[in-house]
């Protein structure tokens, strides 16, 4: 089924929302009315992926199994690396508590067979049940994922962790690290609107009560999500995802950059997140993105390639959301020098403190590269 648009210019601000008992206790902290203001990043940001990097449970590569993402464990490892954000997955159960979980389904094998649960029609306790337990010696149901190409493995990683809250989350990560929540849902299900506010009302008060000055950004796939979640409030920057044109949906305004730009104008969004595929692909999107004051992140496989990043880096990009955590913000601070270490002369000329690029390429030879790669790209 496609995703349904829903009239986003008829749900009220959050202050004209009837309260209810959950509501009550955190609008007050919402602030009302304002512009869209946008969302300047420091430096060039490097964003965890699901925490330390998603995990690929068939790849060879043993970084990609390191740690079990989207755990507590994984976003506290990640913190011990110079990056300036987590991102990761949050859904609500059917008992109204966001927790943190990437895939719509969670699998279990009892007896040989495979069991499948949407993850939306869990309560919190069942939620819980699943893998590693906090409890000594209680053991939970086993966790199995099934992969891209529809095959259903074990998920076996070096490290494991619990399954955890937003709440928990919260608590228990090191303060200092921003939070990119994503707003998690399904891309085969038409929400209502009633549905989708409510979602995002249960987050919200989370968020409001144990943020304490954390940094986060929003984002989201949905289209409808991303645009209420700016409604609703103002405090926090909101990007919305998208695949750059690299898949097609139903859905318009996810199929292109350009349809990118005009949600997040016409709905007070501050930025966007899209596959590095597409802005390689489409590298005149970038200008127009910045044109438009709006930040621009990446995600996707290219992003644990170091050229790729400084690449991005050189063309103007505000960050990158990656899975090889170490190695990714160890090139980044080789490649990107503060102004006086990596300019030499040229640098008493610079903002103290600025970073500036080690200058590895001339204009022409970038012009050369940025109408190279979206031939490259499409092999």
């Amino acid at each position: 089924m496609a995703l349904k648009a829903v009239h986003v210019s008829d749900v009220p601000n959050l202050d004209q929302v009837p309260e209810g008992p959950s509501l009550a206790l955190y609008s007050a902290g919402f602030a009302r009315g304002e512009a869209r203001a946008p969302f300047k990043a420091p430096k060039f940001l490097v964003i965890g992926h699901r925490g330390h990097g998603m995990n690929a449970l068939q790849s060879s590569d043993r970084r990609m199994r390191g740690f079990m993402e989207n755990t507590l464990l994984s976003f506290n490892a990640a913190a011990k690396h110079p990056v300036d954000f987590v991102e990761f997955d949050v859904q609500v159960t059917r008992d109204d508590c966001p927790v943190i979980f990437h895939d719509d389904v969670i699998l279990s094998e009892d007896n040989g067979t495979i069991f499948e649960k949407r993850m939306t029609e869990l309560s919190l306790a069942e939620f819980l049940s699943y893998g590693p337990q906090r409890e000594n010696g209680k053991i939970g149901r086993s966790l199995w994922r099934k992969t891209g190409s529809g095959k259903i493995v074990k998920w076996n990683v070096e490290e494991e962790d619990s399954l955890c809250t937003l709440q928990e989350a919260f608590e228990k990560v090191e303060p200092s690290l921003g939070f990119n929540v994503e707003l998690k849902f399904d891309d085969h299900i038409v929400y209502q609107q009633d549905h989708l506010v409510h979602v995002l009302q249960v987050i919200l008060k989370v968020v409001f009560e144990c943020a304490q000055g954390r940094p986060i950004i929003f984002s989201s796939f949905q289209p409808d999500a991303a645009l209420l979640i700016r409604k609703l409030q103002s405090i926090y920057p909101v990007f919305f995802l998208t695949n750059g044109g690299t898949e097609i949906y139903y859905d318009s305004r996810r199929n292109s950059l350009e349809e990118a730009i005009k949600l997040c104008l016409e709905g007070g969004l501050q930025g966007i997140v899209s596959e590095v595929k597409g802005v390689f692909r489409n590298p005149a999107a970038v200008p127009k993105i910045k044109e438009s004051k709006l930040s621009l992140l990446t995600y996707g496989k290219l992003n644990n390639v170091s050229e790729a990043v400084y690449m991005q880096h050189l063309m103007g990009i505000d960050g990158v959301i990656v899975d090889l955590v170490q190695e990714i913000t160890e090139a980044v601070s080789e490649l990107i020098k503060p102004a006086k270490e990596g300019l030499g002369e040229s640098a008493g000329e610079v903002e103290e403190g600025k970073l500036e690029l080690k200058p590895l390429f001339s204009k022409k030879e970038l012009a050369f590269l940025l109408k190279l790669i979206p031939e490259l790209i499409q092999l």
